[in-house]
């Protein structure tokens, strides 16, 4: 027998096996993928609004548009995933990010007009959304077939640990090398990064997909609404940090507005560490209850803070909270859909984690100029709370 074939067969059966932790090559692809959503996001406002000269809300459109993108696609993502497994969503999702990543750059080179020049950006925000949801989508799944359905949760533990850090580390990068080696060496670190990723995920084992039947797009949100909604109502309190907590302090008064995120990352990754199994050996609706619970406490905790220290402790109770609510209730939305179909739930699920986002800051604004910034940290305990109440309707209508 060749080497060539022996080497196939054992490649096959390795796919077949399931591992007792997600792959560490799918996590470090999307830690490297997903630094392209984190670099250019301090980036690319500075360079619309103070080198083309266009406003603040130009700028919030612009930076807004890749969500929609991204949840448009979710959809396909979803499909690409179902029919050719996670790994072909991941490389061509890192495909797409590395042509946004050449578009900010042409935008950046000098003899475009402003408005040429925005109009680059813009595809380029488009393009990276469409990546964004295929490479998503592509490696979360592709994760959870590594280890198997009976290990999601965890594998879903480590996937959003990847994220959440290619975000707080990326957009540090991307702003110091925006301002040591300026806008065209920060562009062409968001080349680099899906270049990277790209070339680690082409040597994982695609792990195979299961066989059956496959449900139309608007059947699996159907089938998952429940368990999506209840993650876009976590989301709210995340929003609200991050777009207002600046604001917040400066108003009472406070420092170390940057120890807010911090303090939130230190709760969300120390429970997603400790206990991003549990979702796994218990109900995840169950974990996802408590969990909102939890983060509704740090939400009023903020609310009502009478000095910084209970801010930042509210900070770090709402990372405790939101840690597992995605693990959980993703485990019971792939439970709803059939196997073949993982993919495609997965889209679905994610999709309303970027709808919170698209639409909370907005609301939270609107909230914030009429009753002040505490406001809008009550606004995210009642959200929380509200997830939690539909999570045990979701429970109580389980298959």
């Amino acid at each position: 027998m060749s080497a060539s074939v022996m080497n196939g067969a054992a490649r096959s059966k390795a796919a077949t096996e399931y591992l007792p932790r997600p792959a560490p090559g799918i996590i470090a692809a999307l830690f490297c993928g997903y630094l392209a959503v984190g670099l250019p996001l301090p980036v690319i406002p500075l360079f619309i609004h103070d080198k083309l000269g266009f406003s603040s809300l130009v700028v919030g459109l612009v930076i807004g548009i890749q969500f929609l993108a991204t949840v448009f696609s979710r959809g396909y993502a979803g499909r690409i995933t179902d029919v050719h497994g996670g790994k072909r969503s991941a490389l061509q999702g890192a495909v797409v990010s590395t042509v946004a990543g050449l578009l900010y750059l042409v935008a950046a080179m000098p003899g475009f007009s402003p408005s040429i020049s925005l109009a680059i950006v813009i595809v380029s925000r488009l393009a990276a959304g469409l990546g964004e949801s295929l490479f998503v989508t592509g490696c979360v799944s592709w994760s959870i077939a590594s280890v198997g359905p009976q290990r999601a949760g965890m594998s879903m533990s480590w996937t959003g640990i990847a994220m959440f850090a290619a975000l707080a580390i990326g957009a540090p990068i991307g702003m110091g090398v925006y301002r040591g080696a300026g806008l065209e060496a920060a562009m062409v670190a968001c080349v680099a990064a899906p270049m990277i990723a790209a070339a680690i995920a082409l040597r994982e084992v695609p792990y195979v997909k299961p066989a059956g039947p496959r449900l139309p797009f608007s059947k699996v949100i159907g089938q998952i609404w429940r368990e999506g909604a209840g993650l876009m109502l976590q989301g709210v309190g995340l929003s609200g940090l991050t777009a207002f907590a600046s604001l917040y302090f400066a108003a009472r008064h406070w420092d170390n507005a940057g120890l807010v995120m911090t303090a939130f990352g230190v709760g969300f990754i120390f429970v997603r560490v400790v206990f991003g199994a549990v979702p796994d050996r218990m109900s995840g609706y169950r974990v996802a209850l408590w969990s909102l619970v939890i983060e509704a406490l740090g939400q009023a905790m903020i609310w009502m803070a009478p000095n910084e220290l209970m801010a930042l402790a509210g900070a770090l109770v709402t990372g405790l909270g939101c840690a597992l609510v995605f693990p959980a209730l993703g485990v019971e939305a792939l439970k709803r859909v059939p196997p073949a179909n993982r993919g495609s739930a997965m889209g679905a699920f994610v999709a309303f984690l970027d709808v919170a986002y698209g639409i909370s800051g907005p609301v939270a604004g609107v909230i914030a100029g009429q009753f002040g910034y505490a406001a809008v940290y009550l606004f995210g305990a009642a959200c929380a709370l509200i997830g939690a109440a539909l999570v045990l309707t979701a429970r109580s209508s389980q298959p």
